[in-house]
């Protein structure tokens, strides 16, 4: 599939032409300078052909942070086949434009100049301005009223080969204010019915080989590292600057017999420190951690815990992923202080009880291989699936052990347990009073199973039911 890439400085509207293409609001925009940073990748279909698109942060310059971005922005044009350089139309042509352009066209690609936010017809003559360029191919438009995309489209449409569509082509046949509502489907396990009519489990879907993991953390503790470190190659800007990361990214790779989606998230600060376009960053990494299956909660070991910490690895049990404890920055750590670290983090994430740990330095790569490892056993715990025979005889075993306790003088029973769904592991328990489940005897029911069964890095979930109960 080819390549193209939309390069230019910051705050011309790449991002937003970006997300044009895609037909939904997948990179971060805003007015401030800078806001896109890491290199994004997404298929897009334009006018039914299938193009791999790459958002790149502004070529900007001044300090280590945009340095770096526009290392890898013109790494990203290297690499495309089709590059557009984009330009504010409502600025007058620069030197540093034409410079970088040029640059551009001595790569032997196709390269076209587009003149972004020619809102109106009025400002038509600003086009004619940037002539000056000698570009070959030049477009006027405005990504954010719509207006002349279409010759834009067609020009890289001849520019790729055919192919099946997969994904509906974008509809340029009436201006729109350039917004894309962004649609959440909110699941709720309370809500949503495990049986059927007959009482039979529901058949699951959902690929075990295929697994999203959110790399989260707060600010500065080298989750970008870890990911290039992951992936054996620079794909996400590290730098010394806290929050460099606002956008999130993900990155597949074949692992094994499977596949796993690697998610950098934003850095998270304590909310009265967050502010601009950080509140959007806050916003996509909670609808990252809603579409991922397992988090690598990064710890830095280099310095003392925060609340804030807790408050991020707080963020994993309410989404109930399965979880790993990476404390990072181990090489600046005298090794002997190691079980007085573990020690404290088993006390302040008793929530995360079930998730192990282990000690890394992604700046080094020092034991990053070892999470490959630790992910495959967390992956197999988290969507592993217990028989009914085994279950219930733990579940036997444990009631003998500690009988339930009564409720208001009634006695409670449980029938039987059934597993009705894995990632994290979900167990029904059918019972006579399903609100006589205390919480203190459901983390008994846990810690039994946990000592039976495997399921390091995973939650387990219990529903309590009566026979034959229908959810509504």
């Amino acid at each position: 599939m080819k390549k193209l890439a939309i390069i230019g400085r910051p705050n011309v509207g790449k991002s937003s032409f970006f997300n044009r293409l895609l037909k939904e609001r997948d990179a971060i925009t805003s007015e401030v300078s800078g806001t896109t940073r890491d290199i994004k990748f997404r298929t897009a279909t334009i006018l039914d052909k299938e193009v791999e698109l790459i958002d790149t942060g502004g070529l900007d310059a001044g300090n280590e942070l945009f340095d770096k971005v526009r290392q890898m922005s013109l790494k990203a044009a290297k690499e495309a086949d089709i590059i557009i350089y984009m330009v504010d139309g409502k600025s007058i042509p620069e030197d540093e434009d034409k410079r970088i352009f040029y640059e551009l066209e001595s790569l032997g690609k196709s390269v076209a100049l587009v003149i972004n936010k020619i809102d109106n017809d009025g400002m038509l003559t600003k086009v004619w301005e940037f002539y000056e360029f000698g570009a070959k191919d030049i477009f006027g438009i405005s990504v954010s009223h719509n207006r002349s995309i279409n010759p834009l489209l067609e020009w890289i449409a001849a520019k790729l080969p055919d192919s099946t569509p997969q994904t509906p082509d974008i509809d340029n046949t009436q201006e729109d204010s350039g917004d894309f509502d962004l649609f959440l489907e909110n699941f709720d396990d309370e809500d949503e019915s495990i049986f059927d009519e007959n009482d039979n489990m529901r058949e699951q879907t959902e690929d075990d080989n295929h697994i999203n993991i959110a790399i989260i953390g707060r600010v500065n503790v080298g989750k970008s590292s870890l990911l290039n470190a992951l992936l054996g190659h620079e794909r996400s800007v590290v730098s010394s600057v806290a929050g460099t990361t606002i956008d999130p990214i993900d990155e597949t790779i074949e692992h094994n017999d499977g596949t796993i989606t690697f998610i950098d998230t934003a850095g998270i600060r304590r909310r009265g420190k967050i502010e601009g376009i950080e509140k959007y960053a806050l916003y996509r990494t909670k609808i990252q951690l809603d579409r991922s299956n397992m988090a690598l909660l990064i710890l830095d070991a280099s310095e003392p815990f925060r609340e804030l910490d807790e408050k991020i690895a707080g963020l994993i049990d309410d989404n109930r992923l399965a979880c790993i404890i990476v404390l990072n920055k181990w090489d600046l750590v005298d090794r002997s202080e190691y079980k007085k670290i573990e020690d404290e983090i088993r006390h302040r994430f008793k929530f995360l009880h079930y998730a192990p740990l282990i000690t890394i330095s992604a700046l080094t790569n020092k034991r990053v291989h070892r999470l490959f490892e630790l992910i495959d056993k967390v992956n197999r715990a988290y969507s592993q699936r217990i028989t009914t025979s085994k279950l219930n005889d733990r579940l036997k075993f444990a009631m003998r052990k500690h009988n339930l306790p009564s409720m208001n003088g009634q006695m409670i029973r449980i029938y039987y347990a059934t597993q009705y769904a894995t990632r994290p592991p979900q167990i029904a328990l059918i019972m006579n009073k399903p609100k006589g489940l205390h919480f203190t005897y459901r983390r008994y029911l846990t810690n039994q199973l946990r000592e039976s069964f495997d399921f390091e890095g995973t939650p387990i979930l219990f529903k309590a039911k009566k026979r034959g109960e229908i959810d509504t």
